[in-house]
């Protein structure tokens, strides 16, 4: 499994790619997962690409976006098509959006076709590109529930739409991710890593407060020290070579936890190949 971190750590801080760069390879992760809003911005900078990250021994797996799909159409077609141009940059075949800005039981029929007609638009540019269009499972979304998820890959019906599994939100939707993991996967494409300490902390991710400099971050936890048992979680993922997984973290002590938390993923997951080793040996 190849594990990146996410630049949207270090939406608050005056951190470099340059800088990011030469931790993440100095920390065993072999990619950087990048922001949108981020991937935009280095648009200037011709001499920062998939070409210059290579030196680092690292890739993009994945620029995670928001694409405007209650928007103007046109408006959604030339956001799809920067995209795909910015992906291709970075050399990705993935980029992630939200479907749409309505939980499933709060979304009317008419919403719903909305969505799922607006998704199938963009998989037509994406698909055009060689770039899969992933939907994240997250609330507020019509991706909110296992059922709601699944539901969704039948309407969009097509080969190059696949979901972004977020662990947590999976659980916070009401399912069991491992069981969830083994219905949704060959529809998945990557996954973000996360936990928190309790349910009832589960609002500190809202947008309007994870994006706030000012935020709060309580209840925000290492990776191994929450409600969510992800032992359990990379015992059914980790044995993918194929899969790709990002840390993404969005409390303080940015570099403390995600070098803490690299380290704990590779020991879960050797603890387990290590008595396979031993009976072949």
């Amino acid at each position: 499994m190849r594990v990146s971190l996410c630049t949207i750590t270090f939406r608050h801080h005056l951190t470099s790619l340059d800088e990011i760069a030469a931790w993440a390879e100095a920390n065993d992760f072999q990619g950087i997962e990048l922001w949108g809003a981020h991937a935009r911005n280095l648009a200037p900078r011709s001499d920062r690409n998939a070409d210059w990250l290579d030196g680092y021994g690292l890739a993009v797996p994945m620029i995670s976006d928001y694409l405007p799909l209650d928007g103007e159409v046109e408006t959604l077609r030339h956001k799809a098509v920067e995209l795909c141009r910015l992906a291709r940059r970075w050399r990705t075949r993935k980029v992630r959006t939200f479907a749409g800005s309505v939980g499933s039981l709060a979304a009317s029929a008419e919403e719903r076709q909305r969505v799922v007609a607006r998704l199938k638009e963009i998989c037509v540019i994406t698909a055009s590109y060689g770039i899969h269009l992933l939907a994240e499972t997250h609330p507020k979304t019509l991706a909110d529930t296992a059922a709601s998820t699944m539901q969704l890959i039948e309407e969009v019906d097509h080969p190059y739409f696949a979901i972004n599994f977020d662990t947590l939100h999976v659980w916070e939707g009401g399912d069991d991710p491992v069981a969830v993991h083994r219905t949704m996967k060959p529809h998945i494409r990557h996954y973000h890593l996360k936990n928190i300490v309790a349910r009832s902390d589960l609002s500190v991710f809202e947008p309007a407060n994870v994006y706030a400099a000012a935020g709060s971050r309580r209840g925000m936890t290492p990776l191994f020290e929450g409600i969510v048992d992800y032992d359990r979680i990379l015992a059914e993922i980790s044995g993918d070579p194929q899969a790709e997984a990002s840390l993404e973290w969005f409390g303080n002590d940015c570099l403390e936890t995600l070098g803490r938390d690299r380290r704990r993923v590779r020991q879960s997951i050797e603890s387990r190949e290590r008595p396979l080793r031993t009976a072949q040996i």
